[in-house]
């Protein structure tokens, strides 16, 4: 079986394709260069990471269905929010007993 790529259009062969429609050229995407594949890249990366959790909580989570890492993400992040201003308070408060 030969590449598709492999053939080159010729100039005489553009005579074969129909003209365009204005309804076609207006639904058209207008795209320069290649785009990359997949989900485009996030600003902040997580990091990949083996975690061992009871089969029932990994069960639970995987049971509601796709998308259930993120959300053990965001159960994650809101279980450090209270820590994370509670430190950032004490640090406030030394600084300002500081002389």
């Amino acid at each position: 079986m030969k590449k598709v790529g492999a053939h080159v259009i010729q100039p005489d062969e553009y005579d074969d394709a129909p003209e365009l429609t204005d309804a076609q050229l207006a639904g058209a995407t207008v795209s320069v260069g290649i785009r990359p594949r997949g989900r485009p890249k996030a600003e902040t990366r997580k990091a990949a990471i083996s975690l061992r959790v009871d089969a029932d909580v990994l069960d639970a989570f995987k049971s509601t269905g796709e998308g259930w890492q993120t959300r053990m993400n965001g159960i994650l992040r809101a279980a450090i929010l209270p820590a994370r201003r509670s430190l950032r308070k004490e640090q406030e408060k030394s600084k300002r007993q500081r002389p």
